[in-house]
């Protein structure tokens, strides 16, 4: 018993050796393959943390502005319930007063018939002869009129404010003046979706109630003028209640169009199909010089860029790409489309934004309006500034867009062919050029990771709503734009289907407002839902106010070439979006670009769209603020105006005047008011517009600058190098004047000369010595030493020694009277101390304002008190 209870020890002992060696070689195995180190891990940390971060702040603004919207829906319930009973109200006041008059009219008092009688012996009327066939002919025909009444909006006033919408007044009247029975026409003040037929079978038992007055002559007589007493004695209430009922009627009017307007948007909305699809707005964006032009370019087979100044877009410019264009260019990648063969889109309309900063005001413009953006990356650069600032854009709006990684022709060995698939093209490189490339894609990888974006190339994007897309192209050689095309129709007949359905309900944007020779003022539209014809008359907004015109002519530039720059347009009746089409119309020298366009098919619509414009153009026209001393800036269009106001603003150069449109006279008034103010400022900054002949003239007598140029940067430059100028005449005029604060230690084993002129080696403790500086020595009454003429460190000459220099200077006396000396006027102990005044003070701040530091100026107030200057 004891060998086995050994044996079967030993076994465990053996069994507990080998499970611990099993653990250590596992061990050894874990360490040997190795992990991510610890910076990684906390990288990876850190972007999950911050992306998590980002959803739950995402569930909470959606969360709010679900709450947001249910409060705003319950108050437009109640504000719907009460506008529907005082509807319901004011219906039974005027069924009740109807009532009423019918009643009166039926059953007269015995006074009422007896001054009717001597009513009638007075005018001499012995008998009236009524034809009872003619009045209830007339009554029919006035029903009739009624009932085919057209579709109004306006409010409909009574024509009689003194008498009731009875039949009976109007053939009392009728009978006094003329013995002639005419009924008038019966005006509802009502609109024609609130006249219900119950108000129409009280009014056709009025004018039954007539025929049957009319059997008996007396009896006609007494009724009328029964009800012509009535009429008369109650006339002063009834015209405070017809103002109060017209007063309710103009208030709701507003009402009345919103609701018939959101009675039309359901319409249309019930009318959308999937099968029935716009072609979508697609924005192009990215750095300045990524190549955004140059790839839209490529696209159309254009060079749009040669015509831009400095190669830079200046302006939005809008381009329609036929269905034809994108099937030729998809051919060698049709695969990529689920439904192969099958374009539902009937083509894309293309919008070319700027992509430098300048123009950030255009670029959310523009992608207010996109469907689908392009994210155009230099692949030898990556992310920059303005791509950043982009993507913000992009996710702020939740726009989907697309990334095109451009000039991978610049990769090193690279080979171009735009035949093929640029995934196929990227497997037929060599070695070292994948490598290349691979390198590049992960930095950009990274760098989009840092924004809490997750990007993949096309090819290797398996979940395309967690992944953004990455195609590499070449805007040059054209390699990758038939996938790029073939991608951007996939999305848009997939994801974006119930986005890019049509829709008759109109949503249209002012993009530019331009000014040229052959059709003079113009406004260039970006259509995207709904019909523009000639002949309509819109509603955009305006400098001054909302403007109020008719379309006509409506021009569409030739496809595949943009809005801006093309010549050659074709004229159409009539347009559905989405295009990009350019109206001539009146009134369009101050409308402004970026804001909505409106239709107004009725005429009360005019008023509420009015009303909706003004709204915008209160928060658009706010966000420019001018300066009291500034500029005067004009541009041809508003964008533009705003995105040089934008660099302006970057550069500190103020404005404080802004136009559209060439330089008048009237302009060159306005900006002459900086002459009194600051001279450098009476500058006129002309972008891209015209200069009249005697504007230019006008504004060389006066003295007002004008600088013109194509390009925004340049405009710039040209009025700092003028500012320079002008500073530099300043300085030179006023040199003498400006005396710079110093404080001076006397180095006693450096006094070459103690006598005039004075020559020794001094410390700079605080400001700085330039030549001509007064000196004094304020401890000794502030005795005058003179003028340093001359200031030397180590046998070179300088105009200038700042504090911690040790130089030698020489001052000479300024004045006749017996020079000081050193060792007897003052010594080693003293301090030197240059002799400002008032006057020098403000020269320094006047005109060399630069030149001083923050302890220069410290230094400045130091000195006031020594020399007690106010």
């Amino acid at each position: 018993m004891r060998k086995f209870l050994f044996i079967f020890t030993n076994l465990d002992q053996l069994s507990s050796i080998d499970a611990h060696k099993k653990k250590i070689s596992s061990k050894h195995q874990i360490k040997k393959k190795g992990g991510p180190n610890a910076k990684t891990l906390s990288f990876i940390r850190k972007i999950q943390d911050a992306r998590r971060e980002a959803e739950e702040k995402a569930k909470e603004e959606q969360r709010l502005q679900e709450e947001e919207k249910e409060k705003l829906e319950r108050l437009e319930q109640e504000r719907l319930r009460l506008e529907a009973e005082h509807r319901e109200k004011m219906k039974q006041q005027e069924k009740q007063i109807i009532q009423q008059k019918r009643q009166e009219s039926l059953n007269p008092t015995r006074k009422q018939r007896n001054k009717c009688q001597h009513t009638l012996s007075q005018i001499g009327a012995t008998s009236i002869e009524t034809s009872t066939h003619h009045v209830s002919q007339l009554a029919t025909s006035n029903i009739g009129k009624s009932n085919k009444k057209g579709i109004l909006y306006d409010d409909r006033r009574k024509i009689n404010k003194t008498s009731s919408n009875t039949s009976i007044q109007s053939v009392a009247v009728s009978i006094e003046s003329k013995n002639n029975v005419s009924v008038e026409k019966s005006n509802n003040a009502t609109d024609y979706w609130e006249l219900n037929s119950e108000e129409a079978k009280v009014n056709s038992e009025i004018i039954q109630n007539l025929t049957k007055i009319e059997d008996n002559n007396n009896d006609h007589v007494i009724q009328a003028d029964t009800h012509l007493t009535t009429n008369h004695e109650s006339s002063e209430t009834k015209l405070i209640d017809n103002d109060e009922y017209e007063h309710n009627q103009s208030l709701s009017s507003m009402e009345r169009v919103r609701h018939h307007l959101e009675r039309y948007h359901q319409l249309c909305e019930s009318h959308r199909s999937v099968e029935v699809l716009r072609a979508p707005v697609i924005c192009v964006l990215g750095h300045v010089d990524a190549g955004k032009t140059k790839t839209l370019d490529n696209l159309r087979q254009t060079h749009v860029q040669d015509h831009e100044a400095g190669g830079i877009t200046q302006q939005i410019g809008a381009t329609n790409v036929p269905l034809e264009t994108i099937y030729k260019r998809t051919k060698v990648c049709r695969k990529m489309i689920s439904r192969e063969g099958d374009f539902v889109v009937p083509g894309l309309l293309i919008i070319d934004t700027p992509g430098h900063e300048t123009f950030k005001n255009l670029r959310s413009r523009g992608s207010s309006l996109c469907d689908l953006a392009i994210l155009v990356v230099d692949i030898m650069h990556g992310l920059a500034p303005q791509t950043i600032e982009s993507i913000q854009l992009l996710t702020k709006r939740q726009t989907p867009f697309i990334i095109a990684l451009n000039k991978i022709d610049l990769l090193y060995d690279w080979k171009s062919n735009n035949e093929e698939n640029i995934e196929l093209v990227i497997q037929k490189q060599s070695q070292i050029t994948k490598n290349h490339f691979e390198k590049r894609c992960n930095d950009i990888i990274c760098q989009f990771a840092e924004q809490y974006l997750n990007v993949a190339l096309y090819y290797k994007n398996s979940d395309p709503n967690e992944f953004y897309s990455m195609v590499p192209i070449s805007a040059i050689s054209g390699d990758g734009m038939s996938s790029l095309i073939a991608l951007i129709i996939e999305k848009c007949q997939t994801a974006l289907t119930k986005r890019l359905t049509y829709t008759d309900e109109l949503q249209a944007a002012v993009m530019e407002v331009k000014s040229n020779d052959s059709h003079g003022t113009t406004i260039d539209i970006i259509l995207v839902n709904g019909f523009l014809s000639v002949g309509d008359k819109i509603i955009i907004a305006g400098q001054e106010g909302p403007i109020v015109t008719q379309i006509r002519k409506i021009l569409i530039p030739e496809s595949n070439q943009e809005l801006r720059v093309t010549n050659q347009y074709q004229t159409n009746e009539k347009v559905k979006g989405a295009r990009g089409i350019k109206i001539l119309a009146t009134d369009l020298e101050k409308s402004m670009a970026g804001l909505p366009l409106f239709v107004a098919r009725q005429t009360d619509e005019i008023d509420y769209f009015k009303n909706e414009i003004e709204t915008i153009l209160k928060t658009t026209l706010n966000s420019i603020q001018l300066k009291e001393k500034g500029v005067y800036v004009q541009a041809s269009t508003l964008g533009s105006l705003e995105g040089f106001l934008q660099l302006l603003k970057t550069s500190n150069i103020p404005y404080a005047g802004i136009n559209i449109g060439p330089v008048h006279r009237k302009d060159v008034i306005r900006a002459s008011v900086q002459l009194e103010k600051d001279v450098q400022f009476a500058t006129i900054l002309a972008f891209d517009v015209k200069i009249e002949k005697d504007a230019q003239e006008y504004a060389n007598a006066i003295g007002v600058k004008i600088f013109r140029h194509d390009e925004i940067y340049r405009l710039r430059d040209m009025f700092i190098s003028y500012q320079e100028q002008i500073k530099r005449h300043n300085q030179e005029q006023h040199r003498h004047l400006a005396i710079f604060p110093c404080k001076l230690k006397i180095l006693p084993q450096y006094v070459f000369n103690k006598r005039d002129p004075i020559v020794c080696g001094v410390l700079v403790e605080d400001g700085c010595i330039k030549l001509g500086t007064p000196i004094c020595v304020p401890s000794k009454d502030c005795i005058n030493l003179g003028k340093v003429v001359s200031i030397e460190m180590n046998h070179q000459s300088l105009d200038t020694a700042r504090k911690g220099s040790e130089v030698c200077i020489k001052i000479a006396s300024t004045t006749s009277e017996t020079s000081t000396m050193y060792g007897r006027h003052f010594d080693k102990d003293d301090i030197l101390m240059s002799k400002i005044s008032r006057e020098s003070i403000d020269v320094l701040k006047a005109y060399f304002r630069e030149e001083m530091k923050s302890k220069d100026w410290e230094l400045i107030i130091e000195l006031k008190k020594i020399f007690n200057i106010i």
